[in-house]
Protein backbone atom coordinates (compact mmCIF):
# COMPACT_ATOMS: atom_id res chain seq x y z
CA UNK A 1 0.00 0.00 0.00
CA UNK A 2 1.02 3.29 -1.04
CA UNK A 3 2.81 5.57 1.92
CA UNK A 4 0.35 6.34 3.86
CA UNK A 5 0.28 10.13 6.38
CA UNK A 6 1.71 9.67 10.14
CA UNK A 7 -1.01 11.32 11.68
CA UNK A 8 -4.75 12.46 10.95
CA UNK A 9 -6.62 16.01 12.18
CA UNK A 10 -10.23 14.81 12.85
CA UNK A 11 -12.68 17.77 12.30
CA UNK A 12 -15.65 16.95 14.38
CA UNK A 13 -18.64 18.66 12.53
CA UNK A 14 -21.91 16.79 14.56
CA UNK A 15 -22.27 19.43 16.72
CA UNK A 16 -23.71 21.70 13.92
CA UNK A 17 -24.08 19.29 10.78
CA UNK A 18 -25.10 16.31 13.12
CA UNK A 19 -27.83 18.26 14.87
CA UNK A 20 -28.66 20.61 12.53
CA UNK A 21 -32.10 18.43 11.47
CA UNK A 22 -33.47 17.49 14.35
CA UNK A 23 -36.70 18.71 14.62
CA UNK A 24 -36.30 18.35 18.59
CA UNK A 25 -34.80 21.27 20.23
CA UNK A 26 -31.79 20.78 21.58
CA UNK A 27 -31.08 22.79 25.30
CA UNK A 28 -28.16 24.67 24.74
CA UNK A 29 -26.51 23.60 27.61
CA UNK A 30 -26.87 19.98 26.14
CA UNK A 31 -24.95 21.45 22.89
CA UNK A 32 -22.53 23.13 25.29
CA UNK A 33 -21.92 19.96 27.17
CA UNK A 34 -21.19 18.07 24.32
CA UNK A 35 -18.46 20.57 23.09
CA UNK A 36 -16.72 20.86 26.09
CA UNK A 37 -16.61 17.12 26.20
CA UNK A 38 -15.22 16.74 22.59
CA UNK A 39 -12.31 19.02 23.43
CA UNK A 40 -11.51 17.28 26.55
CA UNK A 41 -11.38 13.91 24.42
CA UNK A 42 -9.18 15.14 21.96
CA UNK A 43 -10.68 16.92 19.26
CA UNK A 44 -8.41 19.57 17.69
CA UNK A 45 -11.28 21.10 15.19
CA UNK A 46 -14.81 21.47 15.90
CA UNK A 47 -17.47 22.91 14.01
CA UNK A 48 -19.61 24.04 16.85
CA UNK A 49 -22.88 26.35 15.04
CA UNK A 50 -23.93 28.30 12.26
CA UNK A 51 -24.77 31.47 11.85
CA UNK A 52 -28.33 31.52 9.83
CA UNK A 53 -31.90 32.16 9.24
CA UNK A 54 -32.94 30.79 12.20
CA UNK A 55 -36.31 30.33 10.51
CA UNK A 56 -34.61 28.21 8.13
CA UNK A 57 -32.36 26.21 10.45
CA UNK A 58 -34.01 26.60 13.87
CA UNK A 59 -31.82 24.58 15.77
CA UNK A 60 -29.15 26.76 15.06
CA UNK A 61 -31.28 29.65 16.24
CA UNK A 62 -28.74 29.57 19.75
CA UNK A 63 -25.70 29.96 17.76
CA UNK A 64 -24.24 33.39 19.62
CA UNK A 65 -25.18 31.44 23.00
CA UNK A 66 -23.30 28.16 21.97
CA UNK A 67 -20.39 30.34 20.87
CA UNK A 68 -19.97 32.40 24.26
CA UNK A 69 -20.51 29.24 26.48
CA UNK A 70 -18.35 26.80 25.38
CA UNK A 71 -15.08 26.33 27.36
CA UNK A 72 -11.87 27.29 24.92
CA UNK A 73 -9.31 25.22 24.91
CA UNK A 74 -6.35 26.94 23.15
CA UNK A 75 -4.93 24.07 20.91
CA UNK A 76 -8.55 23.38 19.57
CA UNK A 77 -9.83 25.67 17.00
CA UNK A 78 -13.90 26.24 16.77
CA UNK A 79 -15.28 27.51 13.68
CA UNK A 80 -18.98 28.11 12.25
CA UNK A 81 -20.86 27.71 9.17
CA UNK A 82 -21.79 30.91 7.38
CA UNK A 83 -23.97 31.66 4.42
CA UNK A 84 -24.15 35.28 3.59
CA UNK A 85 -22.56 38.63 4.36
CA UNK A 86 -25.11 38.34 7.63
CA UNK A 87 -23.71 35.40 8.64
CA UNK A 88 -20.55 36.71 9.22
CA UNK A 89 -20.80 39.48 10.71
CA UNK A 90 -22.77 37.58 13.15
CA UNK A 91 -20.14 34.87 13.51
CA UNK A 92 -17.32 37.57 13.70
CA UNK A 93 -19.17 39.22 16.73
CA UNK A 94 -19.72 36.19 18.47
CA UNK A 95 -15.60 35.75 18.46
CA UNK A 96 -15.50 33.03 16.08
CA UNK A 97 -12.23 32.21 15.14
CA UNK A 98 -12.40 30.66 11.77
CA UNK A 99 -15.60 30.57 9.44
CA UNK A 100 -16.36 27.51 6.81
CA UNK A 101 -18.72 28.79 3.72
CA UNK A 102 -20.60 26.75 2.07
CA UNK A 103 -21.65 26.06 -1.88
CA UNK A 104 -22.02 23.22 -4.27
CA UNK A 105 -20.43 22.31 -7.54
CA UNK A 106 -24.09 21.47 -9.07
CA UNK A 107 -25.91 24.25 -10.03
CA UNK A 108 -29.16 22.51 -9.70
CA UNK A 109 -28.17 21.55 -5.88
CA UNK A 110 -27.51 25.05 -4.85
CA UNK A 111 -30.19 26.53 -6.56
CA UNK A 112 -32.08 24.44 -4.43
CA UNK A 113 -29.92 24.94 -1.00
CA UNK A 114 -29.39 28.24 -1.44
CA UNK A 115 -31.46 29.85 -4.47
CA UNK A 116 -28.62 30.71 -6.36
CA UNK A 117 -26.51 29.44 -8.97
CA UNK A 118 -23.23 28.30 -8.19
CA UNK A 119 -21.30 31.50 -9.96
CA UNK A 120 -24.01 34.08 -8.21
CA UNK A 121 -22.59 32.38 -4.70
CA UNK A 122 -18.99 32.70 -5.59
CA UNK A 123 -19.77 36.33 -5.59
CA UNK A 124 -21.36 36.30 -2.54
CA UNK A 125 -18.69 34.54 -1.22
CA UNK A 126 -16.05 37.02 -2.28
CA UNK A 127 -17.78 39.72 -0.15
CA UNK A 128 -18.08 37.37 2.97
CA UNK A 129 -14.11 36.14 2.43
CA UNK A 130 -13.36 40.26 2.45
CA UNK A 131 -15.25 40.90 5.69
CA UNK A 132 -13.87 37.74 7.37
CA UNK A 133 -10.05 38.57 6.14
CA UNK A 134 -11.07 42.28 7.39
CA UNK A 135 -11.14 40.94 10.73
CA UNK A 136 -8.83 38.46 10.92
CA UNK A 137 -11.16 35.62 10.64
CA UNK A 138 -9.73 32.62 9.14
CA UNK A 139 -12.28 31.25 6.85
CA UNK A 140 -12.46 27.56 4.69
CA UNK A 141 -14.32 27.23 1.82
CA UNK A 142 -16.37 24.11 1.58
CA UNK A 143 -18.15 22.63 -1.92
CA UNK A 144 -20.81 20.19 -1.77
CA UNK A 145 -21.86 17.78 -4.48
CA UNK A 146 -17.72 18.00 -5.46
CA UNK A 147 -18.07 13.77 -6.44
CA UNK A 148 -21.63 14.12 -7.92
CA UNK A 149 -25.14 15.49 -7.64
CA UNK A 150 -28.56 13.07 -7.16
CA UNK A 151 -29.77 15.58 -9.51
CA UNK A 152 -26.88 16.49 -12.32
CA UNK A 153 -25.34 13.25 -11.87
CA UNK A 154 -21.36 12.98 -12.32
CA UNK A 155 -19.99 16.58 -11.63
CA UNK A 156 -16.91 16.73 -14.10
CA UNK A 157 -13.00 16.89 -12.05
CA UNK A 158 -12.43 20.46 -14.17
CA UNK A 159 -15.38 22.11 -12.79
CA UNK A 160 -14.51 21.10 -9.40
CA UNK A 161 -11.38 22.30 -9.46
CA UNK A 162 -12.21 25.43 -11.55
CA UNK A 163 -14.19 26.56 -8.49
CA UNK A 164 -11.47 25.35 -5.62
CA UNK A 165 -9.34 27.96 -8.06
CA UNK A 166 -11.95 30.20 -7.49
CA UNK A 167 -12.60 29.93 -3.58
CA UNK A 168 -8.45 29.83 -3.08
CA UNK A 169 -8.19 33.32 -5.01
CA UNK A 170 -10.55 35.12 -2.44
CA UNK A 171 -7.36 33.67 0.41
CA UNK A 172 -9.08 30.72 1.90
CA UNK A 173 -7.04 28.91 4.29
CA UNK A 174 -8.73 24.95 3.41
CA UNK A 175 -10.20 23.89 0.45
CA UNK A 176 -13.51 21.05 2.01
CA UNK A 177 -14.61 18.53 -1.12
CA UNK A 178 -17.86 16.81 0.40
CA UNK A 179 -19.68 14.13 -0.82
CA UNK A 180 -22.79 15.50 -0.14
CA UNK A 181 -25.44 12.24 -0.92
CA UNK A 182 -23.01 9.80 -0.54
CA UNK A 183 -21.97 9.36 -4.19
CA UNK A 184 -18.23 8.86 -3.94
CA UNK A 185 -16.17 6.03 -4.37
CA UNK A 186 -12.24 5.53 -3.14
CA UNK A 187 -10.83 5.62 -6.69
CA UNK A 188 -12.85 8.54 -7.99
CA UNK A 189 -11.61 10.32 -4.35
CA UNK A 190 -8.53 9.18 -5.04
CA UNK A 191 -8.17 10.70 -8.19
CA UNK A 192 -9.84 14.10 -7.70
CA UNK A 193 -7.70 14.41 -4.21
CA UNK A 194 -4.40 13.60 -5.83
CA UNK A 195 -5.52 16.12 -8.95
CA UNK A 196 -6.26 18.84 -6.36
CA UNK A 197 -2.84 18.40 -4.31
CA UNK A 198 -0.79 18.14 -7.79
CA UNK A 199 -2.12 21.62 -8.53
CA UNK A 200 -2.29 23.11 -5.07
CA UNK A 201 0.64 20.93 -3.05
CA UNK A 202 0.39 23.96 -0.23
CA UNK A 203 -3.55 24.28 0.64
CA UNK A 204 -4.97 22.16 2.76
CA UNK A 205 -7.33 19.88 1.28
CA UNK A 206 -10.88 18.61 3.86
CA UNK A 207 -12.67 15.99 2.34
CA UNK A 208 -15.99 15.41 4.46
CA UNK A 209 -18.19 11.91 3.07
CA UNK A 210 -21.50 10.35 4.01
CA UNK A 211 -22.12 6.77 4.89
CA UNK A 212 -25.86 6.27 2.61
CA UNK A 213 -23.99 3.70 1.01
CA UNK A 214 -21.82 2.60 3.39
CA UNK A 215 -18.15 3.46 1.66
CA UNK A 216 -17.88 6.48 4.22
CA UNK A 217 -14.40 4.66 5.63
CA UNK A 218 -13.79 3.36 2.20
CA UNK A 219 -13.54 7.07 0.87
CA UNK A 220 -11.27 8.02 3.56
CA UNK A 221 -8.94 5.18 2.45
CA UNK A 222 -8.97 6.59 -0.99
CA UNK A 223 -8.27 10.18 0.15
CA UNK A 224 -5.35 8.45 2.91
CA UNK A 225 -3.72 7.32 0.31
CA UNK A 226 -3.88 10.46 -2.02
CA UNK A 227 -1.79 12.30 0.90
CA UNK A 228 -5.01 14.08 2.18
CA UNK A 229 -4.99 14.36 6.46
CA UNK A 230 -7.79 16.39 7.43
CA UNK A 231 -11.36 14.39 7.05
CA UNK A 232 -14.71 15.58 8.51
CA UNK A 233 -16.96 13.30 10.66
CA UNK A 234 -20.12 13.07 13.64
CA UNK A 235 -20.14 11.87 16.71
CA UNK A 236 -22.63 8.79 16.27
CA UNK A 237 -22.61 9.05 12.76
CA UNK A 238 -25.49 11.77 13.49
CA UNK A 239 -26.75 14.37 10.53
CA UNK A 240 -26.83 14.95 6.67
CA UNK A 241 -27.72 17.13 4.40
CA UNK A 242 -31.17 18.71 4.47
CA UNK A 243 -31.96 19.71 1.06
CA UNK A 244 -30.56 15.96 -0.16
CA UNK A 245 -32.17 12.70 -0.52
CA UNK A 246 -31.77 10.16 1.44
CA UNK A 247 -28.37 11.98 2.53
CA UNK A 248 -28.50 10.41 5.82
CA UNK A 249 -25.62 9.25 7.87
CA UNK A 250 -22.03 11.06 8.32
CA UNK A 251 -19.51 8.77 8.87
CA UNK A 252 -18.80 8.23 12.36
CA UNK A 253 -15.92 9.82 14.38
CA UNK A 254 -15.13 7.32 16.80
CA UNK A 255 -15.43 4.35 13.73
CA UNK A 256 -13.24 6.73 11.80
CA UNK A 257 -11.05 7.36 14.79
CA UNK A 258 -10.82 3.29 15.88
CA UNK A 259 -9.94 2.70 11.75
CA UNK A 260 -7.02 5.46 11.67
CA UNK A 261 -5.69 4.05 15.17
CA UNK A 262 -5.92 0.64 14.03
CA UNK A 263 -3.45 1.45 10.82
CA UNK A 264 -1.19 2.98 13.13
CA UNK A 265 -2.25 6.68 11.98
CA UNK A 266 -2.35 8.75 14.74
CA UNK A 267 -4.91 11.19 16.07
CA UNK A 268 -4.39 12.27 19.70
CA UNK A 269 -7.74 11.49 19.99
CA UNK A 270 -8.81 9.57 23.56
CA UNK A 271 -11.26 6.58 21.95
CA UNK A 272 -12.69 5.89 25.26
CA UNK A 273 -14.04 9.48 26.00
CA UNK A 274 -15.43 9.98 22.23
CA UNK A 275 -17.31 6.32 23.14
CA UNK A 276 -18.61 7.98 26.37
CA UNK A 277 -19.65 10.73 24.27
CA UNK A 278 -21.39 9.34 21.64
CA UNK A 279 -23.63 7.41 24.13
CA UNK A 280 -24.36 10.80 25.50
CA UNK A 281 -25.88 12.26 22.08
CA UNK A 282 -27.45 9.10 21.56
CA UNK A 283 -29.59 9.65 24.99
CA UNK A 284 -30.27 13.44 24.45
CA UNK A 285 -31.88 12.23 21.18
CA UNK A 286 -33.13 10.09 22.22
CA UNK A 287 -32.75 7.46 19.37
CA UNK A 288 -30.17 4.78 18.18
CA UNK A 289 -27.31 6.26 16.34
CA UNK A 290 -25.55 4.40 13.58
CA UNK A 291 -21.92 4.34 14.82
CA UNK A 292 -20.73 0.83 14.60
CA UNK A 293 -17.89 1.54 17.63
CA UNK A 294 -20.26 2.95 19.74
CA UNK A 295 -21.78 -0.44 19.79
CA UNK A 296 -18.98 -3.40 19.70
CA UNK A 297 -16.25 -1.56 21.07
CA UNK A 298 -12.62 -1.80 19.80
CA UNK A 299 -11.13 -4.91 18.64
CA UNK A 300 -10.67 -6.50 21.84
CA UNK A 301 -6.87 -8.19 21.36
CA UNK A 302 -5.47 -4.48 20.90
CA UNK A 303 -4.99 -3.50 24.17
CA UNK A 304 -2.67 -0.39 23.59
CA UNK A 305 -5.29 2.01 22.25
CA UNK A 306 -5.35 5.64 23.83
CA UNK A 307 -8.22 5.12 25.45
CA UNK A 308 -10.26 4.79 29.21
CA UNK A 309 -12.77 2.54 28.42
Amino acid sequence: MKMLPQRVTVCEVGPRDGLQNEKKFIDTDDKVNIINKLSEAGLTRIQITSFVNPKVIPQMSDCSEVSRQIKKYPDTVYAALVLNLTGVKRAIEAQIEEVHMTLTASDTFNQKNSRMTTDESLANFRSVAEEAHKAGVKMWGVMGTAFGCPFEGEIPDQRVLAIAGELISMGVTAVNFADTTGIANPRQVYELSSRFKDRWPEMPLVLHFHNTRGSGLANVLGGLKAGVTMFESCVGGVGGCPFAPRAVGNISTEDLAHMLWGMGIETGINLGKLLAISLEVEKVLGYELPGQIMKAGPVPFRINYPVEI
